[in-house]
């Protein structure tokens, strides 16, 4: 028995059962309006679906990161800019009596 594969470089199959009709139609409509087959249409945004990470795989992207040090801490930097704050308002206050 001849088989594509055989001559084309294999690839995966995917089939989703139990689609709703209309579903099924939204998405064949759409398909059409951008001059695709639905199989196509669906194949593209399953390329960009698989090509972006999960939340999941930016957390653990994030957590294997080396910690960054601040110097000085943010809390010190809020701290030293709200204590600026102060003294600026403090100051228009004295000078406004």
């Amino acid at each position: 028995m001849c088989c594509a594969c055989d001559t084309v470089r294999c690839m995966g199959h995917i089939q989703i059962r139990n689609v709703p009709d209309d579903v099924h139609r939204t998405l064949k409509a759409r398909a059409a309006k951008a001059g695709m087959t639905l199989s196509d249409f669906l194949l593209r945004d399953l390329l960009l679906t698989a090509g972006r990470p999960t939340w999941d795989e930016i957390s653990e992207r994030i957590a294997r990161r080396p910690r960054v040090h601040l110097k000085p801490s943010a809390a010190e930097v809020v701290r030293e800019e709200r204590e600026s704050r102060e003294r600026e308002l403090a100051g228009r206050h004295r000078a406004g009596r």
